[in-house]
């Protein structure tokens, strides 16, 4: 998402379901609108797009609605659309997402990770670690100050041991391995990088994000 947006999308709407994604779709000129269907690691058959930040250029994104659903991400957004603020967020986003948290100030804040077919995903894991290692390091704020559960703990830990070696991280999760048997490494080290956007897309409407 921080990718279409840095190739100037106008906004994302982000569904679980591809029948209602064409639907709404057909309500915007075809010249304004790309559809992105991803499942399995790879593009949905009819679709412009599948989920690879790669996709996007300005030539292909800018000034056009992303109509998009994934396997796993879509859908985190979909059960979490109704709270007060929504961020998405990757390590290639991360420092702007602890910068823009840190402006905001929220009283609670969950790092909901879309997972793969309700199972964890070491990826989700690691940029979660990544963000609260960040965060105390820029607050001084120390476990017990600012997180209340395990799994936050376990979080960071994971980033611990990993942060100089985060593509082989990417080669060793389950979702790396799968988009290694579609001979895709490209994607898993653009995914690796670490604070190379200033992009943090916010939900505006259920459903509905932009780069503000």
């Amino acid at each position: 998402m921080a990718a279409a947006f840095a190739a100037g999308a106008e906004a994302i709407e982000a569904f679980s379901d591809l029948n209602k994604l064409v639907q709404a779709s057909e309500q915007w000129p075809s010249e304004k609108r790309i559809l992105a269907g991803e499942r399995g690691g790879q593009r949905v058959d009819g679709f412009d797009l599948g989920n690879s930040p790669r996709d996007h250029s300005p030539e292909r994104t800018a000034g056009r609605r992303l109509f998009m659903s994934t396997t796993n991400g879509t859908r985190c957004l979909e059960r979490i659309q109704a709270v007060p603020l929504v961020m998405t967020a990757a390590l290639t986003t991360r420092r702007a997402v602890v910068d823009k948290l840190l402006a905001k100030q929220p009283e609670t804040v969950w790092l909901v990770g879309s997972g793969w077919e309700g199972t964890n995903s070491l990826e989700d894991t690691v940029c979660a670690g990544a963000i609260i290692h960040s965060l105390m390091a820029k607050t001084g704020h120390s476990f017990v100050d600012c997180t209340d559960n395990d799994s936050a703990v376990a979080a960071v830990a994971l980033y611990d041991q990993w942060k100089d070696r985060m593509l082989e991280l990417m080669h060793v999760a389950t979702h790396g391995q799968r988009l290694l048997r579609l001979n895709n490494t490209a994607d898993l080290e653009y995914c690796a990088q670490l604070d190379v956007m200033d992009i943090v897309p916010e939900q505006e409407s259920p459903g509905v994000l932009i780069n503000p």
